[in-house]
């Protein structure tokens, strides 16, 4: 169906009426980490969506915080690096926006003074750092326009420079790593992927003639991305990120890079490498793995724990320190035996409100989703209690009273229900490759939870069913078409809606396609023809109500199946935002805005200005049974109770 708008926006009014507004407190309190590595005994761990971004210096001996510092821009350390010949500890940053610097070094001779920042390269976020050993440090990362260049960072100078972009349909760089003659650039598709841009790419840069030579092992091209580099002795180790097979592992001679072992990995995750007595250990989605280089069989450790994301592994004393996302730090034998567990929190690390994905609320119970854990606050009674889950629960519904996420990345849907006693668990699976949940809804005609979802390196996306009563589900790989990925589900009458949007910078996007869902069969569609991809929906009566990120509401009738209305809400939704049906009409929430849209007349008005939600992967709303709405004010939880007068 074609797009017939019907008339152009009226303004954004501000809301009178009754509305009280109640803190709940943060959505999320714990110390969350994303890098970490070790030098002299003592773990160096880089914070994640925490304010401010900072570094800790964790002494494995002692098991405490003996060190911290803060860094005065960004949002997530994922880079570290050492200079074990200098004592100096090399940071990179994630950041919104590439204006600041996001360079960084700390002196660890002397480490009660705080790390200062270097200058900035010119990707917006680093993914990765390398020193060599005569002190130079190198670079990686992306989240610009462009594709990810390798960077030099010259201590005795100060300078960083470009040494170029190897290759130019990836998307990301996440590993580097660098000897004095030659440094390796790893990158792919870890973000992005699909339509034309590049999978594994493995390139050697010498140094003295300034030249890229592609050294990508065959086997190795048909994954996404190359996840991680390091050197060990006269050979190069190397990981791939896997999707619709599993991950690779190689090492590489130094000397003749067509000279190499190759291992097939368990999982689609290998990250983190450390040497202990020749053999490589790294981390993947169940733990540690191990593999002796010459050897076709790689095993997994049997770890009595459970360390989630694992952000860092070192060798330390012939056995292993292991960074965890759950935001504690674990001591392990080569076998795989536990030493020790040591709880950052209780060791000294700041704890403080993360930013936020997915929420929750029904039974009594909100729950707010972060970084490998999940927030129940007991709306009752009061207090909160933070369920480890691995990965982020980037969405979530309350069904009878049980919880059910979906879980990023490549984790499927979990299921968590408080009068059990029991932990959260894993109730259905996915293609892996269909790696990122982005919007859940429950439709209760046919009584299934629905998941929206991206594939991240392979383009497109899926819409999936979960039963929870007969613990069944289903899935449809690209129900919109080859590219675009399904942002947005919402199904009233036993029909799904489905609202499309693409990664990449050109190509179709927000599409609108009517679902059958017990079928897996398309109804009909209809093109918003808007710039911008859906960014969530939502209904009330015969209206379906779309709303694209950048903020133009698309009002569709569902029974004629043709736009009635169209508006610009741009001044009040500048990104992403979300959807939510309540009190008879249109709830929406945006990086900056509460607001409501009156199902009648498309009137918008502003329920809560500048309410600007601490959310790290676009802003979320929910109600509970009574209709009032949850979401965040800043990183506060908030209940809205909104009372809209009737039109």
């Amino acid at each position: 169906m074609s797009a017939q708008p019907a008339q152009a926006a009226s303004a954004v009014r501000t809301g009178r009426g009754s509305t009280t507004i109640t803190e709940i407190g943060p959505g999320i309190l714990q110390y969350s980490l994303m890098s970490g590595v070790l030098l002299d005994g003592i773990s160096y761990i880089g914070s994640r969506n925490l304010e401010p971004t900072g570094i800790l210096a964790f002494d494995v001996a002692s098991g405490k915080v003996v060190h911290s510092t803060t860094l005065a821009t960004g949002h997530s350390i994922q880079a570290l690096a050492v200079d074990p010949v200098r004592k100096i500890l090399y940071a990179g940053i994630l950041q919104k926006a590439a204006s600041s610097d996001n360079l960084y070094r700390w002196d660890l001779a002397d480490l009660s003074a705080p790390a200062v920042p270097i200058g900035k390269i010119g990707d917006r976020d680093v993914r990765d750092l390398a020193v060599s050993p005569d002190g130079t440090v190198f670079a990686v990362g992306g989240g610009g326009s462009n594709a990810p260049a390798l960077w030099q960072y010259t201590p005795s100078t100060g300078a960083i420079t470009s040494l170029g972009v190897p290759d130019a349909k990836a998307t990301l760089a996440r590993a580097v790593a660098a000897t004095d003659k030659t440094v390796y650039f790893g990158a792919g598709s870890t973000l992005g992927g699909g339509s034309g841009t590049s999978r594994a790419a493995l390139f050697a840069y010498d140094r003295a003639g300034a030249t890229f030579t592609d050294i990508t092992p065959s086997e190795m091209v048909g994954d996404p991305s190359i996840r991680e580099l390091a050197i060990d002795g006269d050979r190069l180790l190397v990981s791939t990120a896997g999707s619709t097979e599993p991950s690779k592992l190689a090492a590489i001679s130094l000397t003749d890079h067509a000279s190499y072992d190759l291992a097939t990995a368990i999982g689609k995750t290998a990250k983190s490498f450390a040497v202990v007595s020749g053999d490589v250990y790294c981390a993947n989605e169940a733990g540690v793995q191990r593999w002796t280089p010459g050897s076709a069989t790689v095993e997994q450790l049997p770890l009595a724990i459970d360390l989630g994301e694992i952000w860092g592994l070192d060798a330390h004393e012939g056995g292993l320190v292991a960074v965890s996302g759950y935001g504690f730090v674990a001591t392990i034998g080569s076998a795989g035996d536990v030493r020790g567990e040591y709880d950052l929190g209780e060791a000294g690390a700041p704890i403080s409100a993360q930013t936020c994905m997915g929420i929750a609320v029904g039974a009594g119970f909100a729950y707010v989703g972060g970084n490998g854990g999940i927030a129940r606050h007991d709306l009752r009674r009061g207090g909160v209690t933070n369920l480890r889950a691995p990965g982020e629960a980037k969405d979530a519904e309350v069904i009878r009273g049980v919880l059910y996420t979906g879980q990023y990345s490549s984790q499927g849907i979990w299921s968590y229900d408080p009068r059990s006693g029991k932990p959260i668990r894993r109730v259905a699976s996915f293609p892996s490759a269909q790696n990122r949940p982005l919007d859940t809804h429950w439709d209760d005609c046919n009584k299934l939870l629905l998941v929206a979802a991206q594939a991240d390196t392979e383009g497109g996306g899926s819409v999936w069913t979960y039963d929870p009563r007969r613990g069944s589900s289903t899935h449809a790989i690209n129900p919109i078409d080859e590219v675009q990925l399904v942002r947005a589900v919402v199904s009233v009458d036993g029909i799904a809606y489905l609202g499309g949007d693409n990664a990449q910078k050109t190509g179709p996007r927000g599409t609108v396609v009517a679902w059958d869902p017990i079928a897996r069969r398309e109804l009909w569609r209809i093109e918003t023809g808007k710039p911008n991809g859906i960014a969530a929906l939502a209904v009330h009566g015969r209206y379906l109500f779309a709303l694209t990120i950048k903020g133009a509401l698309v009002v569709i009738d569902r029974q004629r199946k043709t736009i009635v209305h169209t508006g610009d809400l741009s001044s009040i939704v500048p990104g992403f935002a979300a959807l939510k049906a309540a009190r008879g009409v249109i709830y929406g929430v945006s990086d900056t805005t509460l607001f409501r849209v009156d199902p009648r007349t498309f009137e918008v008005t502003t329920v809560v200005a500048a309410i600007n939600g601490g959310w790290y992967s676009g802003p979320h709303l929910n109600v509970d049974e009574d209709g009032a709405i949850y979401t965040l004010r800043g990183r506060t939880l908030v209940k809205v109770d909104d009372h809209p007068r009737r039109s």
